[in-house]
């Protein structure tokens, strides 16, 4: 029987665990950022909560980090519209599912390698690889690889840059940066996971000779005779990664085409009209993986902003509507999600609810407002994803990959001087990294909504003088559900309601708070 109290008292605990506490820097005018060097790094363990209690984890603004609480669950009486004692509550229904969740996770670019490699001290580099990716650490179970470069490389390359017109790809081979980099980073990452890890590989631009402008950047499309050694090049690359002991889960249909359409971006790219992007599909990539060794690798289209979603998408599959027999989902990036509601991703799981949709890229740092690229302690950089990860979640996204996995103290390196943000933010000189604010963010759902959650009904009650709260919930292959709720203001007791039983929560001021909480048996 689970105990029935008639209040609850949240035990913070956390020193009673086996966890490492945040080694604090205060930044000036930020939140507090965590130091970790070569003997020293903050860990976190998962407590499953007992019979009749609940587990909480909060980090706020104020410099809690993953703060672990214990609480009594009580019994919940109040009915209908009545909030009882709680100015807020949300009541949780495991009978109404929605997606399964695939995974979280960032990108092992070759800045992120470089960073990495860069912190010569072995331990220290495993010690980061196990911040993301280990029992310790968020438990990351995606990763997100370039084939190729990208503007986060030291200079612009492809596979097979030479001989020109090399329609069979006869010199096709890995670049130095592969073998140096993300190679190794990605083995390491495979080492240290606590399940698999499901890999989605991105090509920006191919080899310079099969575009119309000849370069890597700029207007561009692909050449019409070279449609079937494109697809030929993502088979050839999917070929030797696994080679390497390195499986591919999923690959994109080229990074954010509209950058070439429109000359978006100074970086690596190739643009797709949505009528020749549909036409490939059907005709050259989707058959060749198809008729290949990889004939379930997930081919996921778009892998670009949601404001592209209504028109871009839309028309190709308008176009070419034999492309949905191959395309397994749609990669969204998160560049324009400030002006474009989450809402817009209705429109794939309304009318495609077989075809999934995944968050494929996000930093903070990138947009031209925004002068400094690298905001040590950012807790409004924190707030941005979390909110966009939840308001994506409850929109029936399956997973949500950060950008670069680890950046230097500039923001790159970055060959066209893209600087951006991390979460974590590397210090060879000094042999430590620190964690960003971003870091605990997705820690938050990484670390408690694992690979087969399932998204649940949330219903939100609150008093008049009680404003509303992003929230989303899950229920876990462990047989427990799972709340993670952000809280922008003042601090406030709320109460989660999950069945018979009820668990009061103390929000921390602008903090955001995971709970999880067993289903009574």
């Amino acid at each position: 029987m689970l105990h029935k109290v008639l209040c609850v008292v949240v035990l913070l605990v956390a020193q009673g665990f086996t966890d490492k506490p945040c080694a604090e820097r205060q930044i000036s005018g930020q939140s507090v950022v965590c130091v970790c060097n070569s003997t020293y790094c903050d860990e976190l363990t998962r407590e499953t909560p007992e019979e009749g209690t609940f587990v909480s984890y909060t980090s706020s603004e104020s410099g809690l980090r993953f703060q672990k609480g214990i609480g009594s669950l009580s019994e919940s009486n109040e009915t209908g519209n009545n909030t009882g004692s709680c100015g807020y509550s949300l009541t949780l229904d495991t009978s109404t599912v929605f997606q399964t969740i695939e995974g979280f996770g960032g990108a092992t670019t070759d800045a992120a390698g470089i960073n990495w490699k860069n912190l010569t001290d072995a331990t220290l580099q495993q010690i980061l690889i196990d911040s993301y990716y280990s029992k310790s650490g968020l438990e990351y179970s995606m990763a997100r690889v370039p084939i190729g470069g990208t503007d986060f490389s030291t200079h612009p390359y492809a596979y097979n840059e030479l001989p020109k017109d090399d329609v069979k790809l006869a010199n096709f081979s890995l670049a130095y940066e592969d073998f140096e980099y993300k190679i190794p980073m990605l083995k390491a990452i495979l080492a240290a996971a606590t399940k698999p890890v499901h890999l989605v590989a991105t090509t920006w631009s191919p080899p310079a000779w099969m575009k119309t402008n000849d370069q890597y950047t700029g207007f561009s499309r692909l050449k019409p005779e070279y449609y079937q050694t494109y697809a030929d090049y993502h088979v050839k690359f999917l070929e030797k990664y696994t080679a390497e002991g390195i499986p591919i889960w999923g690959i994109t249909t080229t990074n954010e085409p509209i950058n070439g359409v429109f000359n978006l971006a100074s970086f690596n790219s190739l643009g797709w009209s949505p009528s020749d992007m549909g036409s490939w599909i059907v005709n050259n990539l989707g058959p060749t993986i198809r008729n290949s060794t990889f004939k379930d690798l997930k081919i996921i289209t778009l892998d670009d902003q949601r404001v592209t979603i209504p028109v871009w998408f839309n028309l190709m599959i308008k176009k070419y509507p034999e492309a949905l027999q191959y395309i397994d989902g749609v990669g969204v990036h998160y560049y324009t999600d400030k002006f474009v509601p989450a809402s817009v991703l209705s429109l794939i799981s309304n009318s495609h609810p077989d075809k999934f949709i995944l968050a494929t890229e996000a930093c903070e740092g990138s947009a031209p407002w925004q002068t400094e690229k690298v905001i040590l302690g950012s807790w409004t950089r924190a707030k941005s994803y979390i909110v966009d990860i939840i308001a994506d979640l409850n929109y029936n996204v399956i997973g949500w990959l950060d950008w670069n996995l680890c950046l230097n103290d500039q923001g790159g390196p970055n060959w066209v001087k893209n600087y951006v943000d991390s979460p974590i933010i590397v210090y060879p000189e000094k042999n430590e990294f620190i964690k960003q604010p971003m870091y605990y963010a997705m820690g938050h759902f990484s670390k408690f909504v694992p690979r087969g959650s399932r998204r649940i009904k949330s219903t939100e009650k609150k008093s008049l003088l009680s404003s509303s709260l992003d929230n989303v919930a899950f229920i876990t292959p462990y047989n427990t559900v799972v709340v993670v709720v952000y809280n922008g203001g003042g601090q406030r007791d709320i109460c989660i309601k999950l069945g018979k039983t009820k668990a009061t929560v103390s929000l921390a001021s602008k903090s955001v708070v995971t709970v999880e909480i067993p289903i009574e048996q």
